[in-house]
């Protein structure tokens, strides 16, 4: 594995980026626009995805950086729920549905992976 310089180079933090993404454009769909506290509740814990892998790969141990990733696969989790609730508001199709959850899903395996790979490493250095 190549030695990451920057947050910008873990593929988790690509992913949760496309997620980001994918929530902005759900969102600003005239009916789920609509349900200011939803919007901005998922849209939250879509930007926490990122920024607290962005925030953690900054800190100074490894063991800080695992709790960060914590809360970035936590906040992956309410984004999964969410989107429940957006479905049963009809707020989105069967399909955006889908194709949100799956990328979320993949989010999470990747922050899973990272988790694994650091729970041996005593530096904050990936490599």
């Amino acid at each position: 594995m190549a030695t990451i310089e920057k947050f910008e180079d873990i593929q988790s933090w690509q992913k949760a980026r496309e997620l980001c993404k994918s929530i902005n454009i759900l969102t600003n769909k005239v009916e789920f626009s609509k349900d200011w506290s939803l919007k901005d509740q998922i849209k939250r814990s879509a930007g926490s995805s990122m920024d607290n892998i962005a925030e953690g790969f900054d800190r100074n141990s490894t063991k800080e950086f695992r709790q960060y990733l914590f809360i970035y696969k936590a906040s992956t989790s309410e984004v999964k729920s969410q989107l429940y609730r957006a479905l049963d508001q009809n707020y989105i199709t069967q399909q955006e549905f889908e194709n949100t959850f799956s990328l979320a899903t993949d989010v999470s395996k990747l922050i899973g992976g990272l988790l694994n790979y650091l729970k041996d490493k005593n530096t904050r250095q990936i490599n």
